[in-house]
C-alpha cells in the first residue's frame, strides 16, 4: 500500500472519531489534559487495534463482521447520542453533569463504535496480502490527532453556544450511526443486485 493511499484511508477512518470528539468536546468544560488524553489515546488505540484484529481474523469471521458491524455501531451511537441530547435538554444551565464521555463504558462504547470500520479495513488488507503493522500505526496516530483537534474545536463551540452544541453533538452521533447503518444496508443490497 502506497503512502498516499494509506493516509487517505487513515483520514477517512478518523472522520468518525473527529465528529465524536467534536460532540464530546462540547460537554467537556473545561477541557483539561486528562480527558483529552484519555479520549485521544483510546480512539487512537482502538483505531490501531481494529485493523490488526481484522487482519488476524482474515476470512474466518468476515461474514459475521459484515453482517453485524453496522448494527453494533448504529446502536452504540444511537444510545450515546440519544443520552447526550436528553441530558443537554434536561440539564440546568451552569450545572455540571456526571456523564463524562472520556470515562468508563461510554468511552469504550465510543471507541468501539468509531473503530468498527477499521476492522473491515483490516480484513480487506488481509485479503490484499498487505502487512498490517505500519498501516495500523498510521491509522491510530491519525485518529489520535483528529480526536485532539475535534475535542478542542468542540470545546470552543460548546463554550460559545452551550446546550445547542450539545444537542447538535448528540444528533451528530445519531446521524453517524444512521449513515453507517444505511450505507451498509444499501451497499449490501446493491452488491446483491449486481451478483
Amino acid at each position: 500500500m502506497d503512502t498516499l493511499s494509506l493516509i487517505a484511508v487513515a483520514v477517512a477512518l478518523a472522520m468518525d472519531a473527529f465528529a465524536v470528539a467534536l460532540a464530546a468536546g462540547a460537554i467537556l468544560h473545561p477541557l483539561t489534559f486528562r480527558p483529552c488524553f484519555r479520549l485521544a489515546f483510546h480512539f487512537g488505540l482502538f483505531q490501531a487495534m481494529m485493523p490488526v484484529i481484522g487482519w488476524l481474523a482474515g476470512l474466518t469471521v468476515q461474514s459475521f463482521v459484515a453482517a453485524w458491524s453496522h448494527w453494533i455501531a448504529f446502536f452504540l451511537l444511537l444510545y450515546i447520542g440519544g443520552r447526550m441530547v436528553r441530558e443537554a435538554l434536561s440539564a440546568e444551565e451552569g450545572v455540571e453533569r456526571a456523564n463524562d464521555p472520556s470515562r468508563g463504558l461510554t468511552m469504550v462504547a465510543l471507541s468501539v463504535a468509531t473503530s468498527i470500520d477499521a476492522l473491515a479495513v483490516g480484513l480487506t488488507l488481509a485479503m490484499l496480502d498487505v502487512v498490517i503493522w505500519v498501516p495500523s500505526l498510521v491509522i491510530g496516530l491519525v485518529a489520535c490527532c483528529f480526536t485532539v483537534i475535534g475535542l478542542f474545536l468542540g470545546t470552543r463551540a460548546g463554550k460559545r453556544w452551550g446546550k445547542r452544541v450539545e444537542v447538535a453533538g448528540g444528533a451528530i452521533l445519531i446521524a453517524i450511526g444512521l449513515k453507517i447503518l444505511l450505507s451498509a444496508l444499501f451497499f449490501d443490497k446493491a452488491v446483491a443486485g449486481i451478483l
